[in-house]
Order: structure tokens, then C-alpha cells, then sequence
């Protein structure tokens, strides 16, 4: 019976332990615990508010199957790498390449957060930072020149940590590091920023290692010049020297005679030997004082005039690749504004056609209409005058065949009656000769005057008389009645 009650007390505890280890949950120092299924109404430190689930982090609890469920969230480090592409506030494009060291906050707030966020996608934290990170990103490089982001990289960077801290707080993050790994520049702007003062360091080096080649030079030469110098006088001594044991020999062996012989010939070598040396020494002092200086100088200047020149190849090849994108920035905007000419002047075009379309259409109605009402009132206007030109012709012809038919009937009458009223031009023009004297003397007196008057008369007379015998003449022709009566002409007055 004991054994009985010992084997249950066992089970029982085995049980008891059993059951605790299904139901503890331990929470490892880098992962929070998050327990759902029962409302919590304990409020953790540093929340505003209960949370509606419980967060454990660092020690262990219990948890009951099947009511509460558990879930880990990892607060272990995490690194989302940084690739963008991106526009300075010089329209230069870029590409930023960097990487953001981020992971959840160990503050209950943090842990809230991210759990409602990222709970169930926790391996899309780092595309969802990336994003983030990438969106401020842009904007601040957008309002910062090349220049600024080379000099002052650390700027950037915490213009971008500041800019983004709001949302990675929301997403209960926390940036660790943000590091700036790599500026690529595909257009080579960067390299041409770099290109001058490659090229001036490059033209400083050289001309210091000119100097050094002359400074060597020169001391080549003075080395060498102090060799020939100790070459010379070791010369000088060792043929001095042997010249005295010639002489020594020569004395010995030629005394007396050759005496004199000897001393002449040692004076005149030793005067050519005096002439060698100073003619050497001439020369190597203007070697030393002219010929070097002078070739040093030429290697200096050659020196110098190829540094700068190569320092202004740099510079116009930095100027022509800026003109030639600034030629293409142009190009393109050029183009971009004349194609939204062209298309404006095109719609332009198609709404002034198709109101031309429509006025010439009105105004052809128009035309049409006037151009009716014109014919038919000239049709009417020729019909008028044709009848009127037609009536006075019917009229005329009517009084020449009256005035024809009087002058057959009697033709005295008519020829009367023309000159009776023709009689006061016909007097006129007798009397026009007499209008252009200024003075006129008459021998005879009034009958002078009065016989002057009657010639001039008569000649008028005599030329109604022509014409009257010609329209008798006329009348004789075409009828029978005789010649008629000259009119009496009344005698001038003699007064």
C-alpha cells in the first residue's frame, strides 16, 4: 500500500513537472516573448496604455495552452544595405551606396510597435528600412551639391539619421549606425572635380624633381671638377718630379755644352706646360661657371613650359567635358520646348483651319446670295437702260425724219430760220478783226467808218450766200421748188 502512494506521489510530481515545463516560457536576452489570448491588464513601464497582449523580456512566465499563444520577436542586430540612385540639387545623377545597422528597441514602446508591425514579417524588416531610408535619402541629396556631400559626407549622414528617426520610431526601430559607404558618380563629375588639383599636384612634383636632377647635376659637376682638379695637380707634381730627375740624369750625363741647351728647353716647356694649364683651367672654369649654369637653366625653363602646359591640357579637357554636358542638358531641353511648340502650334493650326472652313463657308453663302441679288439687278438695270437707249433712238430718228420731211416741204423757211438764229455769231465774228486794233484813223470820216463796217458785212453776207447756194444746190438736186429770196440786210448806220 505505501509503494502504491509512493508511485502516485512520484507520478504526481512527475506530472506537476511535466506540466510546468509545457506551460514556462523562457524569453532568451536577445528576443521579447509576446502573449496573446487573455487582455493584460498590467500596463508595462513607459506605456501610455494597456497594450491588450504582454511582453516579456529577460526571465520566464507561464503560459496557458490552448487560451494563450506565444510568439518570439527578434531583437537581434540586422543591416539593410543601401543602393540608390539619386539626383543632386545640380541635376548631376548619382548612385549612393551604404548600409543602415537597425533592430528593435529594448523599451516596451519599441517592442509594441514593431511587434504589431512586423510580428509575422519579420524577415521584410530590412526592404521596409531600405525604403525608408531610401525616400530621405533623396530628398536631402536633392538639396545638396556634389561638393558638399565629397567635403562634408558626415552631414549627409545625420541629416538622413534625423530625417528618418520619426519613422523608424513608429516602426519601433532604432538605428545603430548609418554608414555612407560608397558615392558612385556615372557621369565623371567627381573625377573632374579632382582633375586640377591632380594636375597641379602633378606639375608641383615634377618641378621639385627638376630642381633635385639640377641640384644633383651640380653637384656632379662640382664633385668632377674636384676630381680633375686633384688629377691636374697629381700630374702636375709627378711630371715636376720626374723632370727633375731628367734634369738630374741630364746633368750627369750632358754637363758642360748641353748646359745652357737644357736650361733654354726647360724654360720653354715649362712655359708650354704654364700656357696647358691655364688654357685647361680656362676651360673648366667656364665649364663650371658658364656651360652648366646655362644647361641647368634650359632644363629648368623646359621643365616649367611642360608642367604648364600640362597642367592647361587638364584644365581645357575638364572645360570641354563641362560644355559638352551642359550642350547636352541644352539639346534636350531645346527639344522638349520645341516639340510642346510644335504641338501647340499644331492644335493651334487645326482650330484656326476649321474656323477659316467655317467663315469661308459663311461668307461663300454670302457671296452666292449678294452675287444673285447683283446679277438680277443688272439683268434688270441693262433691261432699263436698253429700253431708254432704244426709246431716244425711236426719238430721235422721229425728229430727223420730221426735220427731213420740213426741210423737203420748204426748204426757205428752214434755211430762214437757221440763220436768223445763227445771225448774232455770224455778226460776231465779222466784228472780231476789229477787236485787235488799238487805233484805227479813218481818212474819209463817218463814211470811211460806215464803208468798213459794210465790207466786213459783205463778207459775212457773201458767206451765208455760199452756204445758202449750197443747200439750194442740194434742194435742186432732191426737189422742185426754185432758188429762194435772199434776206435784206438792213444798211449800217452811218452815225
Amino acid at each position: 500500500m505505501a509503494g502504491i502512494i509512493a508511485g502516485i506521489a512520484v507520478a504526481a510530481v512527475l506530472f506537476v513537472i511535466v506540466v510546468f515545463k509545457a506551460m514556462w516560457r523562457v524569453a532568451e536576452p536577445n528576443e521579447a516573448l509576446i502573449i496573446s489570448g487573455l487582455r493584460e491588464q498590467d500596463t508595462p513601464d513607459g506605456v501610455g496604455e494597456s497594450l491588450g497582449f504582454k511582453i516579456v523580456t529577460g526571465k520566464g512566465t507561464l503560459v496557458l495552452p490552448g487560451v494563450q499563444q506565444v510568439r518570439r520577436l527578434s531583437l537581434d542586430l540586422r543591416e539593410a544595405e543601401l543602393a540608390i540612385d539619386c539626383v543632386t540639387h545640380q541635376g548631376i545623377p548619382l548612385g549612393i551606396r551604404g548600409v543602415v545597422i537597425f533592430k528593435v528597441g529594448d523599451d516596451f514602446v519599441s517592442i509594441a510597435n514593431a511587434a504589431r508591425r512586423f510580428l509575422d514579417q519579420q524577415d521584410q524588416m530590412e526592404a521596409r528600412v531600405h525604403n525608408v531610408f531610401a525616400g530621405h535619402l533623396r530628398a536631402i541629396v536633392g538639396n545638396m551639391t556634389v561638393e558638399e556631400m565629397i567635403r562634408d559626407r558626415e552631414k549627409l549622414t545625420q541629416l538622413t539619421r534625423e530625417s528618418s528617426g520619426v519613422e523608424m520610431e513608429k516602426l519601433g526601430l532604432i538605428v545603430d549606425s548609418l554608414q555612407i559607404q560608397e558615392i558612385e558618380d556615372p557621369t565623371g563629375y567627381i573625377q573632374n572635380l579632382g582633375r586640377p588639383h591632380a594636375a597641379a599636384v602633378a606639375s608641383q612634383a615634377r618641378i621639385a624633381q627638376a630642381h633635385a636632377d639640377r641640384e644633383a647635376t651640380e653637384n656632379e659637376q662640382a664633385a668632377e671638377a674636384l676630381k680633375a682638379y686633384a688629377v691636374r695637380d697629381s700630374s702636375i707634381k709627378q711630371s715636376g718630379y720626374q723632370a727633375e730627375r731628367d734634369e738630374a740624369q741630364a746633368r750627369a750625363m750632358q754637363a758642360g755644352p748641353l748646359a745652357d741647351a737644357t736650361a733654354r728647353q726647360e724654360v720653354v716647356v715649362q712655359e708650354t706646360k704654364v700656357a696647358e694649364l691655364e688654357a685647361h683651367r680656362e676651360e673648366q672654369r667656364l665649364q663650371a661657371t658658364v656651360r652648366k649654369p646655362a644647361d641647368a637653366k634650359a632644363y629648368e625653363q623646359v621643365t616649367l613650359s611642360r608642367a604648364e602646359r600640362d597642367a592647361r591640357i587638364a584644365q581645357a579637357e575638364a572645360q570641354k567635358q563641362e560644355v559638352e554636358l551642359q550642350a547636352a542638358g541644352n539639346a534636350q531641353r531645346v527639344k522638349l520646348e520645341a516639340d510642346a511648340e510644335a504641338e501647340r502650334v499644331r492644335v493651334q493650326a487645326a482650330a484656326e483651319a476649321e474656323h477659316v472652313r467655317l467663315e469661308f463657308a459663311a461668307r461663300a453663302e454670302s457671296v452666292k446670295a449678294v452675287g444673285e441679288a447683283e446679277a438680277a439687278a443688272t439683268q434688270a438695270k441693262g433691261l432699263a437702260e436698253g429700253e431708254a437707249v432704244r426709246a431716244k433712238g425711236m426719238a430721235e430718228a422721229q425728229a430727223i425724219k420730221a426735220r427731213a420731211d420740213a426741210l423737203a416741204e420748204n426748204q426757205d423757211a428752214v434755211i430762214g430760220q437757221q440763220l436768223a438764229e445763227n445771225w448774232p455769231a455770224i455778226v460776231e465774228a465779222a466784228a472780231k478783226p476789229f477787236g485787235g486794233i488799238d487805233q484805227m484813223i479813218v481818212l474819209n470820216g463817218a463814211q470811211g467808218l460806215s464803208e468798213a463796217l459794210a465790207q466786213a458785212l459783205s463778207q459775212g453776207v457773201a458767206g451765208l450766200q455760199l452756204a445758202r447756194s449750197l443747200l439750194s444746190g442740194a434742194k435742186g438736186n432732191g426737189g422742185t421748188n426754185g432758188p429762194a429770196e435772199e434776206p435784206s440786210i438792213p444798211p449800217a448806220s452811218t452815225s
